[in-house]
């Protein structure tokens, strides 16, 4: 009778036995995620049932960042650990049909046409912080909806990105069908400590963090550093207040599919005051909602704020927005000064540079102590990973296209005006 005979670490058995729809490992180099990532795809094309579903006409999936990785990292382990219970293999499409009829194929994400039309009733998603999030929000989720299917989510962290982002919400306890693990490469027992030390001896403190001991803090970007991060209360100077506002995608109330747990691109209001010492930063206001919600926010802030002008990045979102802004205004007898700011043929990553950059290194940025602080130094110190979410430092970037600080300086009045006819004041 075929069988699969295999053995696993103890961090293995612990992802192997968790009952979560969705699991979702931060692992370092070597520690075992993808023979771990090829007995789940065995084991799971083996059921022909599950949870009272047949899965008879259900595939099973390894999904890559690309084809050709995928084909090289899993497919010839995938073959040599289940040859007992795999029927035929075709090696064009890198797809293995096994003894009970079922198959398991090799994808890329970086093909999202080839990920359609199939249902699937398990995935692994490998090394996931080097795919677009869309793949398994727009794609991936709903091909498992009809049989409640499972993914595995598995791989090196790469930085505060989106696969950050989607272990910490499992690993938060709020969601009922997620689970979070963590395991580094000393976990694997067969590597020896001796190879691990030699490696930490000539890497970066940084990339051995990361790619070893599977930390999602070490990938920074490099323009920030910590150090730069200010803290303080309003400045005396009194200054003008200015706001920015980067629009992602309106929600789901306008077509826009939200993820379940982690964030897609938000919508970003910034209010910074200016003055000629440099900018405070009064609030950061970000999240996704819909149309009519970001126009009300934008304009409650304004309402509280009084800001000399509101900075809005122009382009079709703005043209979106305009009308709700418009209507909201009327509706609340609130009328800031809305004026469109735009890229000026830079990168965003240049533009975020050339903005900020030169401030934090010179103190010319204080932060106002609040909730928002963490978002804000995390996107700061993960920039510019083109991985990591960006939206609140190009808000803020955009105080300085609306933001025209006053260095005018007025003496005392100690000498009055005095005009030579009072009649006619000259």
């Amino acid at each position: 009778m075929p069988s699969l005979d295999f053995e696993l670490h103890e961090k293995q058995r612990e992802i192997f036995t968790s009952t979560a729809r969705f699991r979702v490992v931060g692992a370092g180099r070597r520690g075992g995620k993808t023979f771990l990532s090829a007995i789940e795809l065995l084991i799971n094309g083996l059921k022909s049932e599950e949870n009272g579903y047949d899965l008879t006409n259900k595939e099973v999936w390894y999904i890559a960042p690309t084809f050709s990785q995928g084909k090289d990292v899993m497919w010839n382990l995938l073959k040599e650990v289940g040859k007992d219970v795999i029927e035929t293999t075709y090696e064009n499409t890198c797809t293995a049909k096994l003894i009970n009829g079922r198959r398991i194929q090799i994808k890329g994400a970086d093909r999202p046409d080839s990920l359609r039309g199939v249902g699937i009733s398990f995935v692994v998603l490998d090394e996931y912080a080097f795919m677009k999030p869309e793949a398994w929000d727009l794609i991936i989720r709903p091909t498992l909806s009809d049989v409640r299917g499972k993914a595995l989510f598995i791989g090196t962290p790469e930085g505060k990105n989106h696969f950050y982002d989607l272990w910490m919400a499992a690993d938060s306890g709020k969601h009922e069908d997620w689970e979070a693990f963590h395991f580094c490469s000393l976990d694997n027992p067969k590597i020896h400590p001796k190879e691990i030390e030699n490696a930490r001896d000539t890497m970066s403190a940084q990339a051995f963090s990361q790619e070893f001991e599977a930390s999602f803090e070490a990938a920074g970007g490099g323009k920030f550093t910590e150090e730069m991060v200010i803290y303080g209360d309003k400045p005396k100077e009194a200054g003008t207040i200015y706001m920015a506002v980067d629009p992602a995608g309106f929600g789901t109330g306008d077509g826009m599919v939200k993820s379940e747990l982690k964030r897609l691109d938000e919508t970003a209001i910034v209010v910074c005051e200016t003055t000629t010492k440099g900018w405070f930063v009064h609030e950061i206001i970000s999240g996704r909602w819909d149309i009519r919600e970001t126009a009300l926010r934008i304009l409650r802030a304004a309402q509280q704020y009084r800001p000399a002008s509101v900075g809005v990045e122009k382009g079709s979102l703005f043209n979106a927005i305009q009308p709700y802004l418009e209507d909201e205004m009327r509706r609340l007898c609130v009328y800031p000064n809305i004026v469109p700011v735009s890229h000026g043929g830079q990168k965003k990553t240049e533009r975020i540079t050339w903005a900020l950059q030169g401030r934090f290194e010179k103190g010319r940025i204080i932060l106002k102590e609040a909730d928002w602080n963490r978002k804000f130094v995390d996107q700061l110190l993960s920039f510019p990973n083109p991985m990591a979410h960006d939206d609140l430092l190009d808000a803020l970037a955009y105080i300085d296209q609306v933001g025209v600080t006053n260095y005018t300086q007025y003496e005392d009045n100690t000498t009055q005006f005095e005009p030579m006819d009072s009649y006619i004041g000259i």
